[in-house]
């Protein structure tokens, strides 16, 4: 990943996403303008009811043509479950919900770019190879010994989430003396194993609502901008997530408006890419912000 970004003043340097470029397949694609990735949850338990979808053809199809019309830069198809306390399925039943959905997407739109949203070298082995365009990480290689690896043998770009514990304690893991610079250092870390490997192209997640109190996640979102220190582009997660309905007291299918004000936000942190249920509001999300701002 090209650390060097375009030129700018001090003032913009506060309001505007570092500028950077990855490759996938040969191709240079630019993060000159903040970027959609859209959910595709092919899970039956996901914490937001309304981002399901069923194993279908159809539905898959429809789904993904919403939201690449809608202004999706990436979508991003996952088949395990998450969220706080989530049950735990066979690799097997992982790559038989992902992998005939990226093949159909594939197919159907092959322009889009398609993320897997995994934690298994093997499921993401069988991803790319029916046309995934990247690895997203929840663990950054912290739950299978033979992730990273396979990262740098198939030469595609990683997102590497920050993540304490797995889907099943993480909550029990959010201690933390200073949030931040341990975050920070987790990544450093990371950022010197990848390079050993290999692995060229990293995108970092802070990894809002996982090993984090709501508390946690607000202090997280503040200080954002820090993370622009480590030269990388940065991905945003919150949409719908409990520190917003939590917060204000409804629930995961009332937080639209609340994820809009918190990607803003984000945005003006210096966030490059927002991680959404929601492709459309995120897409006028960015469009005003770049008003705001350029």
């Amino acid at each position: 990943m090209p650390s060097g970004s375009t030129p700018s003043s001090p003032i913009e340097d506060k309001l505007f996403p570092q500028k950077y470029t990855f490759q996938i397949k040969g191709r240079v694609y630019s993060l000159d303008k903040p970027k959609i990735m859209g959910i595709l949850n092919l899970t039956p338990d996901s914490f937001f009811e309304g981002s399901r979808v069923r194993l279908e053809e159809k539905m898959i199809l429809n789904t993904a043509e919403k939201m690449i019309s809608e202004g999706a830069d990436f979508l991003d198809i996952g088949g395990y479950s998450t969220r706080p306390g989530a049950l735990d399925i066979s690799m097997e039943e992982e790559v038989q919900r992902v992998v005939p959905a990226i093949s159909l997407i594939k197919r159907e739109f092959p322009e889009t770019l398609i993320s897997v949203d995994t934690f298994r070298s093997g499921v993401a082995k069988h991803a790319v190879e029916s046309g995934a365009d990247l690895i997203n990480d929840i663990s950054a290689g912290n739950l299978d010994s033979q992730m990273l690896a396979a990262v740098a043998q198939l030469n595609v770009p990683y997102i590497a989430m920050h993540m304490k514990g797995t889907p099943q304690t993480m909550q029990e893991e959010a201690i933390y003396q200073d949030l931040i610079p341990e975050i920070l250092y987790y990544f450093s870390q990371k950022l010197e194993q990848f390079s050993k490997l290999g692995i060229k192209d990293v995108i970092i997640d802070p990894g809002f609502g996982f090993a984090k109190t709501r508390e946690q996640n607000f202090q997280l979102l503040r200080d954002l901008k820090r993370f622009n220190a480590l030269g990388l582009p940065i991905l945003a997660g919150v949409s719908r997530k409990s520190m917003i309905y939590k917060t204000l007291q409804i629930n995961p299918s009332e937080a639209l408006n609340g994820t809009t004000a918190l990607n803003m936000f984000a945005l003006s942190q210096g966030a490059n890419i927002l991680r959404v249920h929601d492709v459309k509001e995120a897409k006028e999300t960015v469009t005003l912000f770049e008003q705001l701002y350029h």
